[in-house]
């Protein structure tokens, strides 16, 4: 309690709790330090009439009782207690709200004060972004304390970007504050194979404070309006939501009219337009398969991925083109020599949470003249030189590897200076390599797919800057027989890449998304390669 005596001076007159404490002790009673995890609500909670008209004279600018002015004029305030209470509402709103409850344990004015609306109006946009006019919840008798405490704080585990668990279609979900609802947007590919337009969204749930007691969850799926839900936060980066009232999502039509209803939603036609066979029954899968996940889903919490000076362009989410399975959502990071692509979204084939290329950024390629490139046979012969290459050098490193590890054994370590300047030298190896790349990637080089290579997208670019080896996995039906096979990773700008399938003899573009998405931001790059071996283990 020596911070209570700090804050508000000595004496039951100033509504001190240090005697009572103190005497609690002599009867026996643990003083225990406050929880730094406490409920908001808990901070200016209790309806005592006195601390109502307090609040209220605080909130309107009057006088509060002298028991709670000022000390003495000529006399520089002893305590807190003795700033005028409107300087107070003004400190106590600087702090976070999390540090509120403990504040108003400390005596029964800073509760007092602590029940000022304007405090919690300015919690309510500086954490968590609220813009709305928070006055109007006058009318409906919801506070500014109540909005931060029930809705807000409670939820506020749930803001992020996540992965829903559909099997290996996966997708996208960003749970965001916006105005007075919380609301979870599903992020959706625009319609193949226009991989340049911009993303599409619907609302899958929202969370709101209608009235005092309890914020209330909603579901937004179907054509019904909104309906009750309920959201359970099942552990640490994952939470789940459930429809009560399913009757909602479904249509008079039945399952056939509630099919084309999706079908023009999601690939923006009807089962008419689509003439390829195979199409039909992995759409037609699609449907059956993620209808059966309308009531209930569970999310995984997942990261943008953090970004370096040394990238070769800002990482982030793409949105690529993926044969007949349609366009889907891959996140580029950054690796040391490596760069790879993560499926958010996914497929029977490659299901979402797989990596699906991986780029090798030791090992550009020198593309042929343009009518040399044409020739799907000499682009093919360049890439596995480069194969053959990238096999004999990890050969070699693993035998130098296993030498160092025996001489390790039978010889004393090298001494830090010969170490150093080893490691110098090979950084400086490295560094040298990358300003060669990166000078590479300034140019601009004319590019055409190869006679026979299959595009979704036509309307590819006719230039890049510059291309590296890579490999991309592919695997049959149902996850099966998966393998790494080379490819051709083809940089066109900040914005575009392409790769070349050499086994499938195709080609996927990829568009950046440009959406701001809120609270995604990894806490640091362990967190983010957690993340990432966490999503692969749980597709495969």
């Amino acid at each position: 309690m020596a911070v209570c005596a700090r804050l508000c001076g000595v004496g039951p007159a100033r509504g001190c709790r240090r005697r009572g404490a103190a005497r609690e002790q002599r009867h026996g009673a643990a003083d225990s330090e406050p929880d730094t995890d406490t409920d908001p609500e808990e901070a200016g909670g209790g309806g005592v009439t006195e601390d109502d008209e307090a609040a209220e004279r605080i909130e309107g600018g009057r006088p509060l009782p002298p028991s709670i002015e000022a000390g003495p004029a000529g006399r520089a305030p002893l305590s807190l207690l003795e700033l005028p209470p409107e300087l107070l509402v003004q400190i106590f709103g600087s702090l976070p709200g999390t540090d509120l409850p403990n504040l108003a344990r400390v005596c029964t004015t800073f509760r007092r004060i602590l029940r000022t609306d304007t405090i919690w109006r300015r919690r309510c946009r500086e954490e968590y972004g609220v813009c709305e006019n928070l006055r109007k919840l006058e009318i409906t008798g919801v506070s500014c304390r109540d909005v931060y405490a029930k809705l807000l704080h409670r939820y506020r585990h749930i803001l992020g970007l996540w992965q829903p668990d559909i099997g290996p279609y996966g997708g996208l979900l960003n749970v965001v504050v916006d105005g007075l609802f919380i609301i979870g947007w599903m992020y959706l590919p625009p319609h193949d194979p226009h991989v340049d337009d911009p993303m599409r969204f619907k609302p899958l749930f929202r969370i709101h404070l209608m009235e005092r007691k309890c914020a209330t969850v909603e579901c937004m799926y179907g054509h019904k309006g909104p309906h009750n839900g309920h959201i359970q936060i099942v552990k640490k980066d994952e939470f789940s939501t459930k429809c009560n009232q399913t009757d909602h999502h479904r249509m008079s039509g039945g399952r056939q009219e509630e099919f084309r209803t999706w079908l023009r939603e999601e690939w923006g036609r009807t089962l008419e337009d689509i003439f390829h066979e195979h199409m039909q029954e992995l759409i037609l899968m699609k449907f059956i398969y993620t209808s059966q996940y309308d009531n209930c889903l569970t999310y995984r919490r997942i990261y943008l991925p953090p970004s370096s000076p040394d990238d070769l362009i800002p990482p982030g989410l793409f949105k690529g083109t993926y044969g007949s399975h349609g366009l889907e959502i891959v996140m580029l990071s950054f690796h040391g020599k490596k760069a790879k692509g993560t499926k958010i979204t996914g497929d029977p084939n490659i299901p979402a949470g797989q990596q699906t290329v991986e780029i090798d950024l030791a090992h550009p390629l020198q593309l042929p003249d343009i009518e040399n490139l044409r020739d799907f046979s000499e682009l093919s012969r360049i890439v596995l030189e480069v194969q053959e290459q990238v096999r004999r050098e990890e050969q070699q490193q693993e035998q130098q590897e296993g030498e160092e590890h025996s001489q390790q054994a039978a010889s004393q370590p090298a001494s830090p200076l010969e170490g150093g300047g080893e490691g110098a030298e090979g950084e400086e190896t490295a560094a040298g390599a990358e300003g060669t790349t990166q000078d590479k990637a300034s140019a601009s080089q004319p590019f055409v797919l190869p006679m026979g290579v299959i595009s979704r997208n036509e309307d590819y670019p006719r230039s890049c800057r510059i291309c590296f080896y890579g490999t991309g996995l592919i695997a049959g039906h149902g996850f099966t027989s998966p393998e790494r096979t080379p490819g051709v990773f083809v940089l066109f700008d900040d914005d575009r890449f392409g790769f070349v399938w050499l086994e499938l003899k195709s080609f996927s573009l990829y568009s950046r998304i440009k959406v701001s998405f809120q609270n995604a931001q990894a806490p640091s790059r362990e967190a983010f390669d957690e993340m990432l071996k966490n999503i692969q283990s749980l597709a495969t």
